[in-house]
């Protein structure tokens, strides 16, 4: 199925995230590779579903938000924008099951996500990364986002990125 708000790269599909992908998402959501980094950690399903909900409520408010990555067809991961429970404003995520990573897909999604948002009419889009987890801040900063703070969480430094296309 595709809407307006399908977004197709070179090689990639993303598709706004619904109850049909619930599977997925909780498949990838359960995976430490894929999502021992996130904020929050991996999910159980219960939390899997609660996440489906607010991103189905979030497009639906927004116009933007969760996409699934399907590359050839296969769900790879996920990207798109949420509302950070920080109050930094709408933030960019992406997570791929590890087996799909080192092939510039999360950097290829990434940036769709962050340009679809943009095009939406959003113009300040940030992304947190832990310090040390260099491979998301050279995808953030390969697509055009750049440092503005750092804090700290949990002892560890975080460093935030923003993109900001002015309307």
């Amino acid at each position: 199925m595709s809407d307006a708000r399908t977004v197709r790269t070179g090689r990639l599909v993303l598709q706004p995230v619904t109850w049909r992908d619930m599977e997925d998402m909780v498949r990838l959501k359960a995976d430490g590779g894929a999502f021992g980094q996130m904020l929050g950690g991996v999910c159980t399903r219960q939390q899997a579903e609660r996440d489906m909900a607010d991103d189905i409520a979030f497009w639906a408010c927004h116009r933007v938000g969760i996409f699934t990555i399907h590359e050839h067809g296969k769900f790879v991961g996920m990207t798109g924008i949420h509302d950070r429970p920080d109050g930094r404003g709408f933030g960019l995520r992406f997570a791929l099951y590890p087996w799909a990573s080192g092939r510039g897909i999360a950097r290829e999604a990434a940036n769709a996500a962050l340009s679809f948002t943009h095009n939406a009419g959003i113009p300040r889009v940030v992304a947190v990364a832990k310090e040390t987890n260099l491979p998301s801040r050279s995808i953030l900063k390969g697509i055009g986002m750049r440092e503005c703070e750092t804090f700290e969480r949990d002892g560890q430094m975080m460093v935030v990125y923003e993109s900001i296309r002015p309307s």
